[in-house]
């Protein structure tokens, strides 16, 4: 009976009545209550947001937590993951319930709750309690101490300092040792009064001054978490604790391995700090020589040039103090060290390097002017002159030029379809998992067809374990799954779906004969995607209606071409089977068979003899003369500059729709604004350049806005076809040029690394007219929508393979608007790395040729980035 009330007050969620019961009950009693309990959580489980749930969960959870007698069993119930998003019992009543237990029960619950995943959301307050309970050694796990800085952090926006409340914890010696083995903790401790008295830096470092926590160890714990490096957020929180404890020069002087270690391995910032120490102490005597010159090895290679030019600065006063003192023997440990900055990529820094061995050469020995000539080799040629005279030795001459770039990809024939279903069925779970790229589309795609139309009973009893998991294949869901598909056919998944039986007929047809805009209204080219999602609706209703014993579209070729050949070998079959062809694989067909090819005449012939209507068509199609490439102009709207591209009348006048959309004229005129055009995924758009075999200028053209997206409203991913593109066929003109540019201009590095690799392979295919390129990207720039500083780290990129004729090539064409420009220096940050690559590639290529405009900028006084670098390029040029 006592169960009954007790299940009833559960419940109804009664926490009072609930306690008040369980207090009368023996543990006995308590245990018999137990499968009820059970199965009341698991019934809730149905609906864990149903309002029956919401009202029973926190006296369950608290009923259960006190029935259960053993340690583990009791800590999995009160830490389980339903509790999570619920409401859950007040920590005082669960201890209130567990309070008569033995000591060591109470602290086997709390250290097996504090070891859970944080993940889990276990009230810090309830492992609290039981470990003031139980008086045993405090947990200092990840879950614990995070619960504990937010308990700390509660009550900071008070007047009273985070000192005295730290102070006031009873375990603040374990807990704040535990912090510096805490991941990620970093952004819970500095969020609120920076370096004020409620801020954790401040706070601890009262705590080490008052030997509350013992100073030594904190700052041991300070510098390992340093060394042990971490998020940005750590290393920021655990530098500004070093700060507040400011060391003494004995407390610096104790740890010289650990600076050393930080100024070769840490975040920037870290570095900086650890730098900042070693010049101190360098200056005071502190640091020898030898040691400042291993540092110096390692500083002088991080890309960060502030630390480069400040461990050059120290070395620099560190010479100055030995030729005071008149010990040659710095010199000789330091100067070796300064010959490594001769290596780094950033001429200033090598010539920063250069004179500083100038100043100091005069008091070393043989060996060592013997070592800096070998790291001159490293020189940039403008720079070696200079370095000859200064070591008084002939460096190694370098040979002729050489540009380093990819060679050309060339393209591969496809496998064929799988042979057996359950082969098909395999790829078709490996493109449902992760895409895919083209080819394995395509002949997934076609080996589906083929089994479908040979045994359709065996391949849906192949396809039923690679779909049984996919959301659509619920029966429950099947009125969600046909708007699903009525919407869009999500690539192979409607085919998929089709053939085990999850799409209705009605759904596909409706789909094939009157497609939806709906969730594809974003996309910046529909004809593009329309004709893609039409062939595959269609696929899917001919499997359901009228299968057919292959497709006629399947590339043969990588790059999306069909063989007239193998075109007409298709054909055959369907003449055989008594075949339709489907419109949309038809029209598909004639867009990628290659008419270029030597097969073409003799295919043509073929295609005729076999008397049926579509070999007619591809007779046909196969013997007109092939169309010029569209004309096309570049149009700017707002801050981008995109093509129109005229009309291919034959494209539009002779495919059916969606297809002929393809040939209707490309004009951006009424398209203006900072529309989003929503970019389809990489393998979609290596779908789009085989569905256009030969034709990558208009592609480009069509795709053109979600790559400028990239650089002008920083979207992440629309540059990734850019390789594909610059191995596809066709001409490559102002469209390739242009999306390349934008590639070369955008916000997300891989995107910039997506447009440097079109560049190099462009180059490398000698389809790339570079300098054009660099008037291309000139023109979207003064449109404002670009940033030199993101097209100098492309270049810089793209130098450093080896293409230095290329990037300058690219650089005449840019840099004369640039320095034209009236634009602000804040808006020409980026022109001084620009220049210095020029400069760069000038120096190795031996290229000479005036670049207009910067002779006037190397005349100018000064010594800053832009004008040394100009007079440098000047140079260079002759």
């Amino acid at each position: 009976m006592s169960q009954d009330v007790l299940m009833r007050a559960v419940r109804k969620g009664d926490l009072d009545r609930t306690a008040e019961l369980l207090d009368a009950m023996t543990d006995a009693e308590r245990r018999s209550c137990l499968p009820e309990l059970k199965a009341l959580r698991k019934e809730l489980r149905a609906e864990p947001w149903g309002a029956g749930a919401r009202v029973a969960y926190p006296a369950l959870q608290m009923a259960g937590g006190a029935c259960h007698t053993g340690a583990a069993a009791a800590a999995t119930w009160l830490g389980a993951a339903d509790w999570r998003w619920q409401r859950r019992a007040a920590p005082q009543a669960v201890l209130h319930m567990l309070g008569d237990r033995e000591t060591e029960w109470l602290a086997d619950v709390a250290h097996r709750l504090a070891a859970l995943p944080q993940s889990r959301g276990v009230s810090y307050d309830l492992v609290a309690g039981l470990v003031a309970l139980s008086g045993c050694p405090v947990p200092t796990t990840e879950a614990y101490v995070v619960g504990w800085v937010d308990h700390v952090n509660s009550g900071r926006r008070h007047d009273r300092p985070l000192a005295d409340r730290l102070r006031a914890e009873p375990h603040v010696g374990e807990l704040t040792a535990a912090l510096f083995e805490t991941d990620d903790i970093g952004s819970r401790l500095d969020w609120f009064d920076a370096g004020g008295p409620h801020s954790w830096p401040r706070g601890l470092a009262t705590l080490a001054e008052e030997g509350v926590v013992e100073r030594k160890a904190l700052v041991d714990a300070c510098v390992a978490r340093l060394l042990r490096g971490g998020r940005q957020s750590d290393t920021r929180l655990f530098l500004l604790v070093l700060d507040a404890l400011a060391l003494t020069r004995e407390e610096e002087g104790e740890r010289i391995a650990d600076w050393v270690a930080l100024c070769a391995d840490g975040a920037a910032p870290v570095a900086a700090h650890a730098q900042q120490v070693l010049g101190t102490l360098a200056a005071d005597g502190g640091v020898t020589a030898r040691t400042l010159a291993d540092v110096s090895a390692a500083v002088l290679f991080r890309p960060e040039k502030k630390l480069v030019r400040a461990q050059l600065v120290l070395l620099g006063k560190v010479l100055k103090g030995g030729a005071a003192q008149g010990d040659p023997s710095v010199a000789d440990e330091l100067l070796p060290a300064v010959g490594e900055a001769f290596g780094h990529p950033d001429t200033e820094v090598q010539e920063r390097a250069l004179k500083l061995v100038a100043r100091h050469i005069a008091a070393t020995g043989t060996g060592t002017r013997s070592r800096l000539a070998l790291s001159a080799d490293q020189l940039s040629a403008g720079l070696r002159p200079r370095a000859q005279e200064v070591l008084g030795v002939a460096l190694s001459a370098e040979g002729p030029y050489e540009e380093v770039l990819p060679s050309a990809p060339e393209p591969f024939r496809l496998a064929p379809a799988p042979d057996s279903a359950q082969e098909v069925a395999e790829e078709v779970g490996a493109i449902l998992a992760s895409g895919g790229d083209m080819a394995a589309f395509e002949r997934t795609l076609d080996g589906l067809m083929r089994h479908a139309y040979h045994d359709r009973a065996a391949l849906k009893e192949a396809l039923l374990p690679a779909v049984s998991r996919r959301w659509w294949f619920d029966a429950d869901r099947q009125g969600y799954t046909q708007r699903y598909f009525r919407d869009a056919p999500f690539g192979l998944e409607v085919v998929a779906a089709t053939a085990v039986d999850a799409v209705d007929t009605r759904t596909l047809h409706a789909a094939k004969e009157h497609p939806s805009n709906s969730g594809r209204h974003r996309f910046s080219d529909l004809a593009l995607r329309r004709s893609y999602d039409a062939r595959l609706w269609e696929a899917a209703y001919r499997i359901r209606t009228e299968p057919v014993p292959c497709l006629l579209a399947t590339p043969t070729w990588s790059s999306g071409f069909v063989d007239p050949d193998d075109l007409v070998a298709r054909l055959r079959v369907y003449a055989a089977a008594g075949a339709r062809a489907g419109q949309a694989d038809l029209a598909q067909a004639l867009l990628r068979v290659d008419r270029g090819s030597p097969q073409a005449p003799g295919a043509a012939v073929a295609a005729a003899a076999l008397g049926t209507a579509e070999g007619d068509r591809v007779a046909a199609w196969l013997t007109a003369p092939e169309p010029a490439e569209p004309g096309s102009v570049e149009r700017a709207l707002d801050v981008q500059l995109l093509v129109d591209v005229e009309a291919v009348p034959e494209l539009r006048d002779g495919l059916p729709e969606p297809f002929s959309k393809l040939g209707e004229p490309l004009t951006r005129g009424m398209d203006r604004g900072y529309w989003y055009a929503e970019s389809g995924t990489p393998q979609e758009h290596s779908h789009w350049l085989a569905a256009l075999p030969g034709r990558r200028e208009l592609v480009a053209a069509r795709l053109l806005r979600e790559v400028a997206h990239c650089a002008v409203l920083e979207v992440r991913g629309a540059a990734a076809y850019l390789p594909l593109l610059a191995e596809a066929e066709g001409p490559a003109g102002s469209a390739v040029r242009l999306t390349v540019a934008y590639g070369l201009a955008a916000r997300h590095p891989e995107d910039r690394l997506a447009g440097v690799d079109a560049l190099l392979i462009l180059a490398g295919r000698g389809q790339l007219d570079a300098e054009l390129l660099g008037a291309a990207t000139a023109r979207a720039w003064a449109l404002g929508g670009l940033k030199t500083t993101r097209i100098a780290d492309s270049l810089g990129t793209a130098a450093s393979t080896g293409a230095y004729a290329t990037v300058l090539a690219v650089l005449r064409g840019l840099l004369p608007v640039l320095l034209a420009s009236k634009e602000s220096p804040a808006g020409l940050r980026g022109l001084g790395d620009l220049l210095g690559i020029a400069a760069d590639c000038a120096e190795r290529t031996g290229a000479q040729g005036r670049i207009f405009g910067v002779a006037e900028v190397a005349a100018r006084k000064g010594s800053s980035r832009l004008v040394t670098q100009a007079r440098r390029l000047h140079t260079a040029l002759g």
